[in-house]
């Protein structure tokens, strides 16, 4: 009698251990899976930037407009290592192309391939620097009236405004009352050009501003730069980088056309000015190599800006084509 009643209690005890056993392993499966599930969460995803640079890399035009402009930068880096700086006369006037000369001379002897290099230079500065105040200019106003909806009235009015102009008209004016200089040319294309900035960012950040997140932003902080500098402007980025390349492009046309016309600054070469000479010469027909290498230099500047901006948005938008 007392063996039994001793070894029920044991019995009792075992089963009681064995019962409390059983959730204490529940519980540590179920924190096993929840720390499984948290490294998991937490694994960093490929960043966009990554997936948006391996779309690209299929895109065989994108990556061949890429390099055009990767080679035309190169040329305009290494212009005093290419050719000398064209400048006097030269012997052989209205050569066409041969070893000597691979573009051919113009009517002072100069030597073209040498203005098409040289002419890239100056053409990219201006370009790049028009781009440059544009965006600036174009995004702030963007984002500051996206997110300020009193000043955003104001500026809406002032884009349309300044895109129902006529732009070429109006730089040739001002260009011409400024005189020809590249200053004059890089502030006149920048002053026409940062309202299509202005549309095109201000559309996204309008719908980056009534997003959650930001919500909560505004309750964490009272600086609304803060929030425009921490959510909107990098939410933005893909359309800045897309407008840098397509404002540059632009850029260069524009100030070609206003060197064409006797607006750009006659102690620099560049590809509009190229033509001007050309055209003052009267070798447009006759001379056919004084338009075409320049005008071809220009081509393929605009037609790779806009390949790879095209390329561009594919890669960072997939399901645009399905």
């Amino acid at each position: 009698m007392t063996t039994s009643s001793t070894s029920e209690p044991s019995a009792g005890k075992s089963s009681i251990g064995e019962a409390s056993a059983a959730p204490s392993a529940a519980a540590d499966g179920v924190r096993d899976t929840a720390r499984d599930a948290e490294v998991v969460a937490v694994a960093p995803a490929p960043r966009a930037s990554r997936l948006t640079w391996r779309r690209f890399r299929r895109e065989p035009l994108g990556i061949a407009a890429l390099a055009v402009l990767i080679l035309l930068v190169l040329v305009a880096a290494a212009a005093p290592l290419l050719a000398r700086y064209p400048s006097g006369y030269g012997e052989a006037v209205l050569s066409p192309p041969s070893g000597a000369h691979w573009f051919g001379t113009d009517s002072l002897g100069l030597d073209v391939f040498a203005e098409v290099v040289w002419g890239a230079r100056q053409s990219l500065l201006v370009a790049a620097s028009a781009s440059l105040i544009a965006i600036v200019l174009g995004t702030l106003l963007a984002v500051l009236g996206a997110y300020f909806r009193t000043l955003d009235t104001v500026i809406s009015v002032i884009v349309d405004l300044t895109l129902s102009l006529p732009v070429l008209p109006l730089m040739i004016l001002v260009a011409a009352l400024a005189g020809p200089s590249t200053l004059t040319i890089i502030l006149v294309i920048a002053a026409f050009s940062w309202p299509e900035v202005t549309r095109v960012v201000r559309s996204q950040a309008l719908a980056i501003v009534r997003l959650p997140y930001v919500d909560a932003a505004r309750l964490m902080t009272s600086s609304p730069f803060w929030i425009i500098r921490r959510h909107v402007i990098p939410a933005v980025v893909p359309l800045i980088l897309v407008s840098v390349v397509l404002t540059s492009s632009r850029a260069v046309l524009s100030a070609a056309g206003l060197a064409f016309l006797g607006l750009g600054d006659p102690n620099t070469w560049s590809w509009g000015r190229i033509l001007y000479e050309a055209q003052q010469a009267g070798a447009m027909s006759t001379a056919w190599w004084l338009p075409l290498f320049p005008s071809l230099a220009i081509f393929l500047l605009v037609l790779a800006s806009t390949l790879l901006s095209t390329a561009y948005n594919d890669a960072r938008n997939p399901r645009r084509n399905g």
